[in-house]
């Protein structure tokens, strides 16, 4: 009885997941407590993680976004805590930040990579098996990009933003850029997402993103997270 009473909340569960709710909110709207929607939320989005493109062809941008480093919910965080959702004691791109590396080709087609720094030998490795070796890599100008871009014989175009050359002929970094605006944007509702959590958020995110184009109904992510043998 009461798995079928779980079932009957999985489209409204999806729905949340449409809508992008806060935990409270989304327990509110299953009449859950907060803790089965905590976890309800996570189980729907554990295999979206991994659904993202394998491969890109070719124009394709990439560019690094960097989330402020979040202890949420965890005890013992060896700093003093932050207010919720506030801003980072150092300024820039240092260790209170996580880079994450968004790569998109000009068809839509989106991955994504939490990495431990940004620097020439992560990049590579990120971008080594999503990237055909004959398409063409747009960037800012990044030297650890285009080290990377170096290493796997790449065909470059570096925009020099820092003098403002944000498009040059059909070389232009504006579509993963935008795509970083949507998902900043789309984050702040959360009041800073726990870094243990983020690649969770970014694969929902991911999937709002799909959904936008192929298929707007909430029944799209449920479809996606049964597929995948999720369950409330």
């Amino acid at each position: 009885m009461a798995r079928s009473r779980h079932k009957s909340k999985w489209l409204a569960q999806a729905q949340a997941l449409s809508q992008g709710l806060s935990i409270h909110a989304a327990a509110n709207k299953l009449d859950v407590a907060p803790s089965t929607a905590f976890r309800w939320r996570h189980r729907f989005l554990a295999l979206a993680q991994d659904a993202k493109a394998g491969s890109l062809t070719g124009i394709v941008e990439a560019d690094e976004t960097f989330v402020l480093r979040s202890s949420k919910g965890q005890r013992r965080i060896g700093r003093q805590p932050r207010r919720r959702g506030g801003k980072s004691s150092t300024r820039g791109t240092g260790d209170d930040h996580v880079p994450v590396l968004v790569v998109r080709d000009r068809s839509g087609a989106s991955t994504d990579f939490i990495l431990g720094r940004s620097d020439k030998a992560q990049l590579t490795a990120a971008l080594t098996p999503v990237l055909a070796p004959d398409v063409v890599l747009c960037t800012d100008g990044s030297s650890a990009l285009a080290a990377a871009a170096r290493h796997l014989g790449l065909t470059h175009q570096a925009l020099n933003m820092s003098s403002g050359l944000r498009v040059r002929g059909p070389w232009h970094i504006q579509n993963v850029n935008a795509y970083h605006g949507r998902l900043k944007e789309w984050m702040r509702r959360f009041h800073g997402v726990a870094t243990s959590y983020l690649a969770s958020y970014l694969g929902w995110f991911r999937a709002l993103e799909r959904s936008r184009s192929t298929c707007t109904k909430p029944a799209c992510l449920l479809a996606l997270a049964l597929s995948h043998g999720a369950r409330p």
